[in-house]
């Protein structure tokens, strides 16, 4: 129970009241001793008939997991709480809330609560990891707002924070329920322009006479040619960067998380179409590998694989890194790299490896473009400090073009996407890649 600063400002304005009087007479020393007692009267009203702490039910209710980039809410039930034959108080209007959060949940300034009931708190995931809501703080004024009552109700209530995996399942809804996708990998797989043989039809007119089958058509007498689907089976490589690059922040959550998020979303629509998915994930040192495999089994296994992935602080290497996934792979795969770099010098490592390794896989190259940066180096300076900034971001711009250029030169694909961007343009390529039979 503390005072608030009506109440001090109230007490203070005894001071010119007691000045006052003592210039004009002596005798009105009581009007001051008056006011002073009408201040403790009041005071006294508002702890009397103010919301006791105990007369305050609180129950709170925290969500079982926390997706990394999405938010859930912390559900407070707020209720009076009284003895059998009393009337019910409600909560003043005035009443706050509060929550002691962990370090890897955004800070919340304090809500108002203005009725009694269900009440939510967001919680804001930054990393993955286990999350923490240590207690809960609701605080009230008196019905003159003289006298706040603070309640403290401890919880440590632990929320697991996991890769992001409702994109997953709205994809899955999106693309898989869509007529248009079904149709679109029918057509693919029975009539597409693929690889990989199919069938024999009788010729009519408007096929492709390059088609025909002369050996079969000799065989049944009649012109024959043949038809070919989309091949499917394909081996598809998630090589992920854990470096200390990809723990930078970017729109709220760091950057491996975004590539996280992507790279999952890829994995199910990989599976889903019949493709093999592996998991390979680096730094300074080779960290994790999981072979390349389908069914529907795998996707959980690669789920469980990214909640293990650690944020880490090293450099990342390259040369070691691709070296022994090129080793690992024994038939031509498509291989994602999502990574990111600063300049064209710490990415030259980087550029040999990956000419050497497009050479017998496709390489596509996925990296998070900050927005941030982009409107610095564009912006009309207005200072000069302003004028530094701008020139050393269109540097940081400038020389990652150049990178990209040079890939691209190198037969490799890339994408430089905004985070909330790198989702579709990733799948759209996929799809191109499958389309066009690249692999």
């Amino acid at each position: 129970m503390r005072p608030t600063l009506r109440c001090i400002l109230l007490f203070a304005g005894g001071i010119p009241v007691a000045l006052v009087a003592t210039l004009l007479s002596r005798e009105l020393w009581t009007l001051w001793a008056a006011y002073v007692g009408l201040s403790l009267l009041l005071c006294a009203f508002d702890i009397v008939y103010g919301l006791a702490r105990r007369r305050v039910r609180l129950e709170i209710e925290a969500p079982e997991t926390l997706f990394i980039g999405d938010e859930a809410p912390l559900v407070l039930r707020i209720g009076p709480h009284a003895p059998p034959g009393l009337e019910d108080p409600r909560p003043p209007p005035s009443l706050e809330a509060l929550a002691d959060l962990s370090e890897n949940l955004a800070r919340q300034d304090a809500s108002r609560v203005v009725r009694a009931g269900r009440h939510e708190i967001p919680l804001v995931p930054l990393r993955r990891g286990r999350a923490r809501v240590a207690a809960v703080w609701l605080r009230w004024n008196g019905p003159l707002g003289l006298v706040r009552r603070t309640l403290r109700r401890r919880c440590a209530i632990d929320v697991p924070i996991v890769p992001n995996v409702k994109a997953v399942r709205q994809a899955a809804v999106r693309f898989f329920t869509a007529r248009e996708f079904l149709s679109g990998l029918k057509v693919e797989r029975y009539v597409g322009d693929g690889s990989e043989f199919e069938s024999l039809r009788e010729y009519a007119p408007g096929l492709d006479p390059r088609a025909l089958n002369w050996k079969a058509s000799a065989r049944h007498r009649k012109l024959l040619c043949e038809e070919f689907r989309a091949e499917r089976n394909h081996q598809v490589v998630l090589a992920l960067d854990t470096g200390h690059l990809m723990s930078a922040p970017l729109a709220g959550i760091p950057k491996l998380d975004h590539a996280i998020n992507a790279g999952l979303l890829l994995s199910y629509v990989c599976l889903r179409t019949g493709d093999r998915v592996g998991w390979f994930t680096f730094d300074s040192q080779v960290r994790s590998y999981t072979e390349p495999d389908g069914g529907t089994s795998t996707f959980r296994r690669l789920q469980q694989e990214s909640f293990s992935v650690a944020y880490t602080t090293g450099e990342t290497n390259f040369t070691l890194a691709l070296t022994d996934l090129s080793a690992r792979l024994r038939r031509r795969s498509l291989v994602v790299l999502l990574t990111d770099f600063v300049d064209t010098i710490t990415a030259e490592l980087m550029i040999e490896n990956l000419a050497r390794m497009s050479r017998r896989h496709l390489v596509l190259f996925v990296t998070l473009r900050d927005p941030a940066l982009d409107e610095i180096a564009h912006e009309r300076p207005t200072t000069l400090d302003r004028l530094h900034r701008a020139v050393v971001a269109g540097d940081f711009v400038r020389e990652r073009d150049v990178v990209l250029r040079r890939l691209a030169r190198l037969g490799v694909h890339t994408i430089d996407v905004p985070p909330h961007r790198v989702t579709t343009d990733l799948l759209n390529r996929y799809l191109d890649v499958k389309r066009r039979e690249l692999v």
